[in-house]
C-alpha cells in the first residue's frame, strides 16, 4: 500500500522490450537506498516489484504486457521522468491516502493555469470514473495523492489546486495539456459501490 507522497522522481536510464513485456531501469537516489528483491515500488501511480538494483543508483523494473497497455510507461524513453514512492511501512505516518498503485485508466491534461504561486490542473477522465469522484476528496494522478478543488461531472473534468512543492517535486512541472497521467479512484468509492450493488441486488 502507498499513500500518494512521492519521495523523489527519477529518471528513465534504460529499457529492454522483451516478449513478455517490458524492463525498465529508473534512477534514484533516496529510493533506491536499501531496496530488497521483491520490494514494492510506485512509479507514478504503478505498483511495480524491484527485481534487480544498485544501491544508491538505480532499480530495474519489469512490466507484463497488461501493465503496458493499461498504462502509458510503455511509451516513456530514456531521459523522461517518473514519480517514486516506496510501499508505506506498517509503523510509517500516514500522510497521503489509500493508495494501491492499481491504475484505473489514463487520463488526459485539459487544462494548465497560474495563479499567484499555486498551480490548477484540470484533467478529462475518461467515461465512467467520474461517478467516483467527489469534490473535496481524495484522487491519485500519476501516483500523487491529490484533493478534489473542482468537478465537472457533465464532462467528467477534475480540476486539482496544486501547491509550489509538489509541483516542484513532482513530474507535474513536465506536463502540457494533452499529456497522459495515470488514473486511480479512491478505491472506499468502488467499494462503497460493490456493497450497495450487492444490497439492492
Amino acid at each position: 500500500m502507498f499513500t500518494g507522497i512521492v519521495e523523489e522522481t527519477g529518471e528513465i536510464v534504460a529499457r529492454e522490450r522483451t516478449e513478455d513485456g517490458l524492463r525498465l531501469r529508473i534512477g534514484a537516489d533516496e529510493v533506491a537506498t536499501g531496496l530488497e528483491h521483491g520490494q514494492s515500488i510506485s512509479v507514478s501511480g504503478v505498483c511495480l516489484t524491484v527485481e534487480r538494483f544498485e544501491e544508491d543508483a538505480w532499480f530495474e523494473v519489469f512490466l507484463a504486457t497488461e501493465t503496458v497497455e493499461r498504462t502509458y510507461l510503455g511509451d516513456l524513453e530514456e531521459g523522461d521522468v517518473v514519480n517514486l514512492e516506496r510501499a508505506m511501512p506498517a509503523d510509517g505516518r500516514f500522510d497521503g491516502h489509500v493508495v494501491q498503485g492499481h491504475v484505473d485508466a489514463v487520463a488526459t491534461v485539459s487544462n494548465i493555469e497560474s495563479v499567484d504561486e499555486d498551480w490548477f490542473f484540470e484533467f478529462e477522465l475518461p467515461e465512467g470514473y467520474g461517478r467516483y469522484v467527489v469534490e473535496k476528496g481524495s484522487i491519485t494522478l500519476d501516483g500523487i495523492s491529490l484533493t478534489v478543488a473542482d468537478l465537472e461531472t457533465e464532462n467528467g473534468r477534475v480540476t486539482v489546486a496544486i501547491i509550489p512543492t509538489t509541483y516542484d517535486l513532482t513530474t507535474l512541472s513536465e506536463k502540457d495539456v494533452g499529456d497522459p497521467v495515470h488514473l486511480e479512484v479512491d478505491v472506499l468509492a468502488k467499494y462503497v459501490e460493490r456493497l450497495l450493488e450487492a444490497r439492492f441486488e
